[in-house]
């Protein structure tokens, strides 16, 4: 039997598609890149923004093609978007045979093999947070033979009011074992994987809800010592949680990247309140101040959401002005994304899409121009790179 499978939205959802295909494979699957081909077909989905769930719909729509023009016989729709939309999402998919929520992966295999094409639709939307993390021993399909993704979380505690993540993913953080953790990053390396990238909803925050507690700074010391050989870098950290431990242990450890990427929103107290971020502008100062301080070369990404409800051109000056000051190397800039379901859809003086293009624009257009300055300090140097 073979099987196809599309996987859309981020890093994190990449590795809930390789632990799906490392499922199917050790029940006899064969994977193929031609969905014509396919006997099934997965499309694990993405319901973060508007944008993110129109390309799921449209991926599901034209996939859904093959159960006509090609072989398939089985198409099943996985992640965030039935996790989100739930069973009103099959009533408008009559075309899809199989639901599986965020909580149910793990399930892929049965669901495709127990039940029948033709069959009702069939809805699995477990409680997320009470779902394991996939067992190390089955193996992982990875999409890359150099770089690997190692989820060390699940879920978030944090409550920004724009999110609707923590109802994805479990409200109430989750830490993965670093025993767990430290097996699979060793079975990656042995395998000639050469750059580990740890991802979470928030990375920084690992390691506090265990027993005993630790911290992102022991794991990432404890990862260091697999192999000089190796980079390890961390994504999708959070303002709130990062400490100078964490900083200290990448200044010590010369295999794990001096690469901060920590989303901060925005950079105005009022919108940052709105949003349910709990810093101020000052505490953003001296995060940056004490990253640039311990390793002054370090590379600094982060994402803004521009046209927040209530975002004023006073709010939109203080957060241009910010970005001038810290000089990111890399800026990703977001329009707010508005949806029923959200606490921040309640919000007084919603901003026109108009103008929080504008904005995202007036943004880009000047990280384009700071990039290029701080390029200009790689003049006839040189650095390893992975090919």
């Amino acid at each position: 039997m073979k099987l196809h499978l599309a996987s859309l939205g981020c890093a994190r959802n990449l590795v809930d598609s390789e632990t799906m295909l490392g499922h199917l494979i050790k029940k006899g699957w064969d994977i193929t890149q031609e969905p014509a081909e396919a006997d099934a077909i997965i499309v694990n989905t993405c319901s973060f923004i508007s944008d993110a769930i129109n390309e799921s719909i449209d991926t599901i729509l034209e996939l859904a093609k093959f159960k006509k023009t090609g072989n398939c016989k089985k198409l099943l729709v996985a992640g965030c978007l039935p996790e989100r939309f739930r069973e009103k999402l099959a009533e408008s998919l009559p075309e899809v045979d199989f639901f599986l929520g965020t909580g149910a992966y793990d399930q892929v295999a049965h669901v495709l093999e127990n039940h029948p094409s033709g069959c009702k639709q069939i809805c699995l939307l477990p409680d997320p947070e009470k779902a394991a993390f996939p067992e190390t021993a089955i193996p992982r399909i990875r999409t890359s033979d150099t770089i690997a993704y190692v989820k060390i979380a699940e879920g978030c505690s944090k409550h920004c009011t724009y999110c609707i993540i923590p109802r994805l993913r479990g409200r109430k953080y989750r830490s993965k074992p670093a025993e767990d953790i430290l097996h699979e990053a060793r079975l990656l390396v042995q395998s000639g994987v050469k750059e580990l990238n740890l991802v979470a909803q928030d990375t920084t925050d690992y390691g506090k809800d265990l027993f005993p507690p630790s911290s992102l700074a022991v794991l990432l010391a404890q990862l260091s010592e697999i192999s000089n050989n190796i980079w390890i870098r961390f994504l999708y950290g959070h303002p709130e949680s990062i400490d100078e431990n964490i900083i200290k242990t990448i200044a010590v450890h010369s295999n794990i990247c001096s690469y901060f990427d920590i989303p901060i929103q925005h950079a105005s107290n009022r919108i940052l309140k709105k949003m349910g971020r709990n810093y101020s502008i000052d505490d953003l100062r001296r995060l940056y101040h004490t990253i640039r301080t311990t390793i002054p070369d370090a590379a600094l990404r982060t994402t803004i959401i521009t046209g927040f409800p209530g975002e004023t051109e006073k709010d939109f000056s203080i957060l241009m002005d910010f970005i001038q000051e810290i000089r990111f190397d890399h800026l990703g800039v977001f329009t707010y994304s508005d949806s029923k379901d959200l606490p921040s859809h309640k919000l007084p003086l919603p901003v026109d899409w108009q103008t929080a293009n504008q904005r995202q624009d007036l943004l880009m257009n000047q990280q384009a121009i700071i990039s290029a300055a701080n390029n200009q300090a790689h003049i006839d140097k040189t650095y390893p790179v992975l090919i």
